[in-house]
């Protein structure tokens, strides 16, 4: 099944996510699918779950797409649940990101290039692994929407203003998009 995206001003991507427990295993398998056809539709190369008005702490991500610029990312596809980013280091490092929840809005945003980040698979098993450049990056981004923060959120005060009216028109639906949206209520 294909979800829509839920786009910028809607309240479930401001939350903090919420574990999943064991017993909600159930359906998990099929919800990851779900979320991989939603965001190859979108082409999209992560998405996470609030992305797609669930307030639960999972994204899944396919950074295969950019293994022609990035050989490192060649089988970089894997799915994230009750993840913990615990450290945080190396340079801070200004790339282009967007975000399918923004549809349209390209900006440079500082992260730092490693992190060690735990987490369980779809079946529970824990994980504790250490990322650097771009996957690094994408986790991070990912990792923030189960946090309820926006990519724009780390940039200049000046930059945020600047986009206002563009983040306005996200919110009111006026943007121009091959995927389904979901807008505010």
């Amino acid at each position: 099944m294909i979800y829509p995206v839920v786009v910028y001003g809607h309240p479930v991507l401001r939350k903090e996510a919420e574990d999943f427990l064991p017993e909600e295993k159930e359906g998990l398998q099929q919800l990851i699918e779900d979320m991989y056809e939603t965001m190859y539709k979108a082409d999209g190369i992560g998405l996470a779950g609030p992305q797609i008005g669930l307030s639960k702490r999972i994204f899944t991500i396919d950074a295969t797409p950019l293994a022609d610029e990035m050989p490192e990312l060649a089988d970089f596809k894997k799915v994230f649940i009750n993840a913990r980013i615990v450290e945080r280091d190396g340079a801070s490092v200004s790339d282009n990101e967007g975000c399918l929840s923004l549809p349209g809005v390209n900006e440079s945003v500082g992260r730092l290039s490693r992190i060690r980040i735990q987490y369980v698979d779809a079946d529970f098993n824990e994980h504790d692994e250490v990322y650097e450049g771009w996957a690094a990056r994408v986790i991070q981004h990912e990792y923030d929407h189960i946090d309820g923060i926006l990519f724009v959120d780390h940039l200049a005060p000046l930059k945020k203003r600047l986009l206002k009216s563009k983040l306005n028109a996200i919110s009111k639906g006026k943007v121009n998009v091959n995927y389904r949206i979901k807008l505010p209520k």
